[in-house]
Order: C-alpha cells, then sequence, then structure tokens
C-alpha cells in the first residue's frame, strides 16, 4: 500500500461521535422535506402565522395544484415539522413544537463540531 502526501495544510480529521441510528434517520427526515423549495416556503409560511393556517389557503398561495400542496403538507406532517387538525372538511396546520425542536437541535448539533475547532484555532 502506497502513502500518499498530504498537502500543505491538511491534517487528520478531528473523531466525532457517530449518531445514533435512530437519530441519523430522523434528521434525515427532517432536512429531506426541507431540502424542496416548496416545502421550505410552506413551513416558513405556516411559521409565520398567528395560529393554525388552512390548507385552502396554502392551496391560493401558491401556484400548484391542491394535491400538489397536499403531498407536500404529508411530506412536512410525516417529518414532524407539522401538525394537523380537522374542522369538518378542512384541515389546519401549525408548526408541530417536537419538530421545530428537533430541527433547532439537529442544526445546533451539526454546527457544533465547527464551532469548537474554530475555538481550538
Amino acid at each position: 500500500m502506497t502513502t500518499r502526501t498530504r498537502p500543505e495544510g491538511c491534517g487528520p480529521l478531528q473523531a466525532i461521535a457517530p449518531l445514533a441510528s435512530r437519530e441519523q434517520d430522523r434528521w434525515a427526515r427532517l432536512f429531506k422535506a426541507l431540502g424542496d423549495p416548496t416545502r421550505l416556503e410552506i413551513l416558513r409560511l405556516v411559521a409565520a402565522q398567528p395560529g393554525p393556517t388552512c390548507v385552502c389557503d396554502l392551496v391560493e398561495r401558491f401556484d400548484l395544484a391542491q394535491p400538489t400542496i397536499s403531498h407536500h403538507l404529508k411530506l412536512l406532517r410525516e417529518a414532524g415539522l407539522l401538525s394537523q387538525s380537522r374542522l369538518g372538511i378542512w384541515s389546519f396546520y401549525a408548526i408541530d413544537p417536537r419538530g421545530a425542536e428537533a430541527l433547532a437541535g439537529a442544526s445546533q448539533a451539526l454546527l457544533a463540531a465547527s464551532r469548537r475547532s474554530r475555538a481550538r484555532a
């Protein structure tokens, strides 16, 4: 086996503990749900409202068919980012506090190693 020459300034990776597989799956679902521009905007729009948002208002806001909006909402619900309630035939959506907390925790944990390495430099 040959040893490669490392470029100037290249150092070994700092070790980090791996995420538990359950946590990896949860974070992947969260970030995958936010990986679509429409879902990102739906989440931002719902988060900006003082209370639950009717699906009718979401459909009206986007230039997409109702089934497409419903699909995006389903993915956001499945990721745990939105909660749904019903009033008759209408669905209302709100930010799920547990999903918001998980997203904030994931972001902080992903960036924590970066902050620690900069603090040592």
